[in-house]
């Protein structure tokens, strides 16, 4: 799986790490590392279970080895845990020279023309907007989005990704599709696509991992640890990317 690749990728910048300290929202999931670099990923809520005391263990990762906790991302039970191991190689990043592509000529470097098919996996106001009237088509899913107004209408039903995924040019895949593990099988649908950007704050920025994937840009985030009570305190109040954007450092790197 690529996420055992990912995590291959991340151990060496995270041996002799601890988990400092970590904010569990509603909508994301903040963590800090004892080097102070942090992460952010997505907390997927469609399939948590519901009720009291049910994710115990959340409770015991400050100070625990960021390697173990990173595992979890592919070992965790939940969503919600996996998302936990997310966070831990989105922070671990950091320490990776990464070099941006140039955005300043192509959204994300990516070229389009007017007779590409765009198909966003996750709904992205950013892509959509972005998109609007440059391409052919703009095809929107969403498992946790029944519909959505504006230009593009409905999120399509989930079961058509299997016939419109390979008809599209371009796609972009959420970082969220690590956390469930439904990169490969999604992947697997693009048999057309001519760039596949994997977006978002929970995308874990490790290039060699995706090496021979069909993914060709990595467009996650870091974090600027002088703003870290910021983050964490909007994180804590329900507060999504939205409210924390102004702190992130915007990365867009080719594989």
């Amino acid at each position: 799986m690529i996420i055992e690749r990912i995590i291959e990728e991340a151990q060496p910048y995270l041996e002799g790490l601890k988990i400092k300290d970590a904010v569990i929202g509603i909508s994301l999931i903040g963590l800090e590392l004892s080097n102070n670099y942090m992460g952010v990923s997505y907390v997927l809520r469609e399939n948590l279970k519901s009720g009291c005391s049910i994710f115990p263990y959340a409770q015991d990762i400050i100070g625990k080895d960021s390697l173990e906790i990173a595992e979890w991302a592919l070992t965790g039970q939940d969503d919600l845990q996996r998302s936990i191991g997310v966070a831990v190689l989105t922070a671990s990043s950091r320490s990776l020279p990464l070099v941006d592509v140039d955005t300043s000529i192509h959204p994300f470097s990516v070229e389009i023309t007017p007779e590409d098919n765009v198909c966003s996996i996750g709904y992205i106001p950013q892509v959509a907007n972005m998109f609007n009237g440059m391409v052919k088509n703009v095809f929107i899913f969403d498992r946790g989005v029944s519909q959505k107004g504006g230009v593009f209408g409905k999120v399509l039903p989930e079961e058509k990704q299997k016939d419109i995924l390979p008809k599209c040019e371009i796609v972009f895949l959420s970082g969220t599709t690590v956390i469930n593990h439904s990169l490969e099988y999604l992947l697997s649908l693009c048999k057309n696509a001519r760039e596949i950007v994997l977006i978002g704050a929970s995308t874990p920025m490790f290039p060699n991992a995706f090496v021979g994937t069909g993914v060709s840009i990595l467009a996650g985030s870091w974090w600027d640890e002088r703003e870290k009570d910021k983050i964490f305190r909007n994180i804590s109040l329900a507060g999504g990317i939205s409210q924390i954007s102004k702190f992130a450092i915007k990365k867009n790197v080719r594989v």
